[in-house]
C-alpha cells in the first residue's frame, strides 16, 4: 500500500517539474519572503538604527550600541547615503564640541527623538546603573507587523497546497487515470493520501524556508509544523472537491483561491474584533491557525494554548472532511 502511495507522489513530483504553473506556486512563497526583506526593510527589525563614524569615540559607539543598532561608516558621504535609504536611519556625527543629528526628513519622529535623547544622555553621563527608571517588560520581542505579514504568508502557502492538489486532480482527469484507478490495487483512501503528499511537502518546505529567510531561527519548530499540518486538512479537502469539479486548471485554481475569503475574514476577525467578540470567529479553522501562529511567531506561545488551537483546527477541518467525503468518493468513482 505504502509503495503505491509513494508511486503516486513521485508521479506528481515529476509532473510538477514540467508544469510552469506548479513551479510558480512552489516558488512564489519564497519570492514573497525575499520581497518582504528587500522592499519593506523596516519590517524585520523594530529597533532604532543610527549611522556613526568608525573614528568616533569608542565610548560613544559602545554606549549607543547598548540601546540601538549602530552602523559605522568611514565618511560623511557614506553616512548621508545610508540615511537616504528607505528605512529609518538617523546619522549622529561629531561637530566641534558636540554632535549633529542627520535625518532625511521623512523618518518616524520616534526614531529621531530616540536618537536625540540617547545622545543627550551620553553627553550627560547617564547610565543604566544611575537611573531611577524601572523597565516593565511584556515579553514581546518580535515586531508586530513582521509577525502579521509572516503569519499571512503561512496561511497563503497552506492555501496554495490545496491548489497544487486541485491541479493534480485536473491532470489526472485529463489523462483519464481517475477511472483507471478504480480497477487498480490502489484504494480510494490510498489515492487521496498519495495525491495529498506533494502539496503537503511543498507547503511545509515553503513555510520552513520562508521562516528562515525572515530570520525566525529560534521559534518552536514543532509547534509551527503541527499547526501547519493540521491547517492543511481543510485546504486538501477543498483542493480535491475543486479538482474533481473543474474541467481545466484555470477553473480549479480560481475555485481554490476562493479559500482566501475565509482566510482573510479570519485574519480580520482576529486582529480587529474586540476580545468579547472573538467567539464569533471560533467556527473558522483558519482563525485558530492564525491565532496559534501569532503566538508562536511572537515567541509567546505555550503548549496548552497551542494544543487547544490545534485541536480546534483539527476538529473543525475533520468535520468538514467527513461531510465532504461522499462527494469526493463519488468524484473518484
Amino acid at each position: 500500500m505504502m509503495k503505491k502511495i509513494i508511486r503516486i507522489f513521485r508521479k506528481d513530483a515529476t509532473i510538477a517539474t514540467r508544469d510552469a504553473m506548479l513551479i510558480y506556486i512552489i516558488v512564489i512563497p519564497i519570492l514573497l519572503a525575499i520581497g518582504i526583506l528587500f522592499f519593506a526593510p523596516g519590517v524585520t527589525d523594530s529597533a532604532v538604527k543610527v549611522a556613526m563614524f568608525e573614528s568616533d569615540a569608542p565610548a560613544h559607539i559602545e554606549y549607543m550600541e547598548n540601546y540601538v543598532q549602530v552602523e559605522q561608516f568611514d565618511s560623511m558621504k557614506e553616512i548621508e547615503r545610508r540615511v537616504g535609504k528607505r528605512d529609518d536611519v538617523v546619522g549622529i556625527v561629531p561637530v566641534n564640541e558636540g554632535y549633529e543629528i542627520i535625518v532625511e526628513g521623512n523618518e518616524d519622529q520616534s526614531a529621531i527623538e530616540s536618537a536625540e535623547v540617547l545622545n543627550t544622555l551620553f553627553e550627560l553621563g547617564a547610565t543604566r546603573e544611575n537611573t531611577t527608571a524601572e523597565i516593565l517588560d511584556f515579553g514581546k520581542t518580535v515586531p508586530p507587523l513582521k509577525t502579521k505579514l509572516v503569519n499571512m504568508l503561512i496561511l497563503m502557502v497552506i492555501m496554495l497546497a490545496g491548489m497544487i492538489i486541485s491541479l493534480g486532480i485536473v491532470e489526472e482527469k485529463s489523462d483519464n487515470t481517475i477511472s483507471a484507478m478504480n480497477v487498480t490495487p490502489v484504494s480510494q483512501n490510498g489515492f487521496i493520501i498519495g495525491k495529498s503528499l506533494l502539496g503537503g511537502f511543498v507547503a511545509l518546505g515553503s513555510i520552513v524556508v520562508a521562516l528562515l529567510i525572515m530570520g525566525y531561527f529560534d521559534i518552536n519548530w514543532l509547534m509551527i509544523l503541527l499547526v501547519g499540518l493540521t491547517s492543511m486538512i481543510l485546504t486538501f479537502v477543498i483542493g480535491f472537491i475543486q479538482g474533481l469539479g473543474s474541467d481545466d486548471v484555470i477553473e480549479a485554481a480560481a475555485g481554490v483561491k476562493m479559500t482566501m475569503l475565509p482566510i482573510a475574514g479570519s485574519i480580520a476577525g482576529y486582529e480587529l474584533l474586540a476580545d468579547k467578540w472573538q467567539w464569533t470567529m471560533y467556527w473558522s479553522p483558519f482563525y485558530w491557525a492564525y491565532k496559534a501562529n501569532d503566538l508562536i511567531l511572537s515567541k509567546a506561545a505555550d503548549w496548552g494554548t497551542v494544543l487547544i488551537c490545534i485541536a480546534a483546527v483539527t476538529g473543525l477541518s475533520m468535520a468538514i472532511y467527513f461531510i465532504s467525503i461522499p462527494k469526493i468518493r463519488k468524484g473518484l468513482s
